[in-house]
């Protein structure tokens, strides 16, 4: 399949990096930034915020597949890049970008394992010749009620995982996130109740959906290192902490893989962690999110919905489940 030139996206659909970003200092000047559901939006603009690297080669989002692409509009990048969930680098929402450029993405590899009868390693440069790129505009929640709306450029997991092929007891796909302390200050924290390195998994069915993606960029370029580069699954239909970043090792198992949250606190955090508005977290609702940007005079708080608007896609992966028990 011919890959495409980086398409000309229209200024009226992203705002330009320097343009918001000025927006952006107005509005903290005048203490307007709003805050979402858990503490205040301060993504700090400071922060060494990247833009990724070079530009990719991708198909561009199809209007006539709508399950890989929405008309709802698109976070500004700023707001992807410095406000973002990776632990490794901080608990704070601006931690990762002002730390996470410690971090080298050159070289890497993903080791490939488990019950696949074709077991090995993958190199950053393999994923660009085998698996053509193209672009996926998907909704984002995260679990503490706020949200985002991304143009991610990747490749179905599914086409990695063909390539190794999964024996037939393959039941479940465990990920694993790059651990190097010493270029990740959030591992080396005493304080931290994660057990390192951080570890992911979806049931095969789940990996092998075509809305499951390996993303390798996002708006046209390669990914900054705070939102997962060199590479990060993207699972559209579950909450954010489960499109794991980083990735260095993908593991084929018979048995559900132990994942950081559920071993981290199981009350909380269940294997499967669909979007689900119905169940509230112990702690807050889920029934609403605070969609970014958002400000204290234009909130943008909107209803979630069920598996993050994708149920026609994905329900049937889940039919005859208790998804109040099976969180």
């Amino acid at each position: 399949m011919a890959r495409f030139k980086v398409p000309s996206v229209p200024s009226s659909e992203i705002t330009p990096e320097s343009v918001y970003l000025r927006r952006r200092q107005f509005i903290k000047a005048a203490g307007l930034l709003a805050a979402p559901a858990l503490g205040t939006f301060s993504a700090s603009l400071s922060a060494a915020v990247t833009t990724g690297g070079k530009p990719l080669e991708y198909r561009p989002a199809e209007q006539g597949r709508p399950a890989f692409s929405t008309d709802e509009d698109r976070a500004p990048f700023d707001d992807v890049a410095s406000y973002c969930n990776f632990y490794e680098f901080g608990t704070g929402k601006g931690d990762p970008a002002r730390y996470a450029h410690e971090m080298s993405v050159d070289p890497w590899s993903i080791d490939v394992e488990g019950e696949v009868a074709r077991p090995g390693k993958l190199y950053l440069e393999d994923l660009y010749k085998r698996y053509p790129l193209e672009e996926r505009v998907y909704r984002l929640r995260c679990v503490e009620a706020w949200s985002m709306v991304v143009p991610w450029v990747g490749f179905p997991l599914a086409a990695l995982l063909d390539d190794f092929e999964p024996t037939s007891k393959a039941r479940y796909v465990a990920f694993e996130t790059l651990h190097r302390p010493a270029e990740m200050r959030g591992t080396r924290s005493f304080t931290s109740t994660i057990d390192w390195p951080y570890r992911e998994g979806l049931r095969i069915d789940e990996a092998m959906h075509p809305l499951t993606i390996m993303a390798v960029g996002m708006y046209g370029k390669t990914l900054p290192n705070q939102n997962g580069a060199p590479v990060r699954l993207v699972v559209p239909w579950k909450y954010g902490f489960k499109s794991i970043k980083s990735v260095v090792r993908i593991r084929l198992s018979e048995q559900q893989p132990q994942t950081s949250w559920q071993m981290t606190n199981p009350r909380e955090y269940g294997f499967y962690s669909n979007v689900n508005p119905q169940v509230d977290h112990p702690r807050w609702s889920q029934q609403y999110e605070r969609r970014l940007p958002s400000t204290l005079l234009q909130p943008n708080r909107i209803k979630t919905r069920m598996f993050n608007g994708y149920e026609e896609q994905v329900a049937d992966l889940y039919a005859g489940m208790d998804l109040r028990k099976y969180y």
